[in-house]
C-alpha cells in the first residue's frame, strides 16, 4: 500500500516509521521542513506519566506508551528517552489509590508523606502537608531528538518519501487524494491527515468548528550550577497542589528545566508566532516563584509558546474517519506527544485494514 501522511509533527513522523515498519511505502509532507521546527511537538522535552487518578484505562495505556517508546527507541538506535519517574502531589486520602492503581498497570509506585517529600526535594516548595506519589515507569521525552531521528530514519528508507516545504490544500476523501498548494496531487491507497493546529483548515466544517485552538506560554530556566547535580536527579512534576496548575520538566540531557502552568493557556483564534510576550513570562515567574526555591527572571533564558488543537466537548483529541481511506488525528499538545507510538499504530491499523481507530482519551497536559 502507499499511504500520504500530512504533516511532519510527531504523530506524523511516527505514523510514517510504522508504515514503513509494516512493510508499506509513504509520502510525508509537511508546509515546512521534516520535521517542521514551528510544530508545537518540536520542543526539547515532553513528558510521559501514567497516573490518570480517575481512569484505570488510561492509566494502564501511558505504561503500554512507556514500553513502546523504548521500543522506538531501540528502532532508532538513538537515546530519545530519560526514564526520571514522575512526581504526583496528591490529598493524602488518594495516595493508596493511586499507588494501586500504578500496580495494577504494571508500574512501581512510591510513596512521601509530608516529611519525606520535603526531605528529597528541597529545591520544591510543596505547600503544607503536601503527599506525593512517585511512579517508576515515567520520564523524559527529549521531543526534538525523536522528531529528528524519525526523519533521519525515513530518508535511509527506500520506501519512504519526503515532501517539505509542499502545503496541502484541499484533501478528497473519496479518492484518498491531498491536492498541494503548486497543483500536484498526491495519489494513494490511504490517506492521514495530522498537519497540527492549521489542520482545521483541511478539514470538514463540521468537524473543523469542534475543534478549539489554544496558546500556551512555557519559560525555560538554567538552575543555579550548585544545584545542577540536585535538579538533574528530579522528576517531572505533573502537580505541586496548587491551585494554577503548574508543572514541571526538570534539566536532563542538556535541557533547560521547563515551566507551565494552566494559568498561562488561552484560546485563540489563529495561529501566531512563537514568541512568548513579556506579561506572559513575568506571571509563570509570578507563578513559581513561590514554589523553585530561588527562582527569579534571572533564572529565565528563553520562553516558547505552542499552540495546540482540542476538542470543544472533551478538552482532548479528535480522531475522525473522513472516508474508507482517509482518517484524521487533531493533535492535544503534551498528552498526544506521550501517547504518539499508540496513536500512530491505530491509526496505522485502520488504514491498512487491520482495526479500527483507537485513540487514548485524555486532557492536554506537559
Amino acid at each position: 500500500m502507499r499511504i500520504v501522511v500530512v504533516g511532519g509533527g510527531v504523530i506524523g513522523l511516527l505514523s510514517a516509521v510504522e508504515i514503513v515498519s509494516t512493510g508499506h511505502q509513504v509520502v510525508l509532507v509537511d508546509q515546512a521542513g521534516i520535521p517542521s521546527t514551528g510544530s508545537t511537538s518540536y520542543d526539547r522535552q515532553r513528558v510521559i506519566r501514567a497516573l490518570h487518578l480517575d481512569d484505570p484505562a488510561a492509566t494502564a495505556t501511558a505504561v503500554q506508551a512507556h514500553h513502546q517508546w523504548l521500543r522506538l527507541q531501540r528502532l532508532l538506535g538513538t537515546r530519545v528517552y530519560e526514564p526520571a519517574g514522575a512526581l504526583h502531589v496528591l490529598p493524602a486520602g488518594d495516595l493508596s489509590r493511586a499507588q494501586r492503581m500504578l500496580s495494577d498497570a504494571g508500574s512501581g509506585a512510591h510513596l512521601f508523606g509530608p516529611l519525606s517529600l520535603a526531605a528529597t526535594y528541597p529545591q520544591v516548595r510543596f505547600p503544607a502537608g503536601s503527599s506525593a506519589v512517585l511512579e517508576d515507569l515515567a520520564g523524559v521525552l527529549l521531543a526534538d531528538r525523536i522528531l529528528l531521528a524519525c526523519a533521519g530514519w525515513l530518508r535511509e528508507s527506500s520506501s519512504a518519501e519526503l515532501l517539505p516545504h509542499r502545503t496541502a490544500v484541499r484533501v478528497d476523501a473519496d479518492d484518498a487524494a491531498v491536492e498541494l498548494a503548486d497543483g500536484e496531487v498526491l495519489r494513494a491507497d490511504g490517506v492521514l491527515l495530522a498537519a497540527g493546529a492549521w489542520s482545521q483548515r483541511l478539514l470538514p466544517p463540521r468537524l473543523a468548528g469542534e475543534l478549539v485552538l489554544c496558546r500556551q506560554s512555557m519559560i525555560l530556566c538554567a538552575v543555579p550550577a550548585q544545584d545542577a547535580a540536585v535538579w538533574s536527579a528530579t522528576p517531572p512534576i505533573s502537580t505541586f497542589g496548587t491551585s494554577n496548575g503548574g508543572w514541571l520538566v526538570p534539566p536532563v540531557a542538556g535541557t533547560p528545566l521547563k515551566l507551565s502552568a494552566a494559568t498561562a493557556c488561552r484560546v485563540v483564534t489563529q495561529v501566531g508566532d512563537t514568541g512568548t510576550p513579556a506579561y506572559w513570562r513575568d506571571h509563570l515567574v509570578e507563578q513559581f516563584a513561590p514554589v523553585v526555591r530561588g527562582l527569579d527572571a534571572g533564572w529565565v533564558t528563553g520562553a516558547r509558546d505552542a499552540y495546540y488543537l482540542m476538542r470543544r466537548s472533551t478538552g482532548g483529541p479528535m480522531s475522525a474517519v473522513l472516508g474508507d481511506r482517509v482518517v484524521s488525528y487533531a493533535a492535544c499538545g503534551g498528552s498526544s506527544f506521550k501517547f504518539a507510538p499508540l496513536i500512530a499504530r491505530s491509526l496505522v491499523q485502520h488504514l491498512i485494514g487491520a482495526g479500527v481507530v483507537r485513540v487514548p482519551s485524555h486532557r492536554p497536559v506537559m
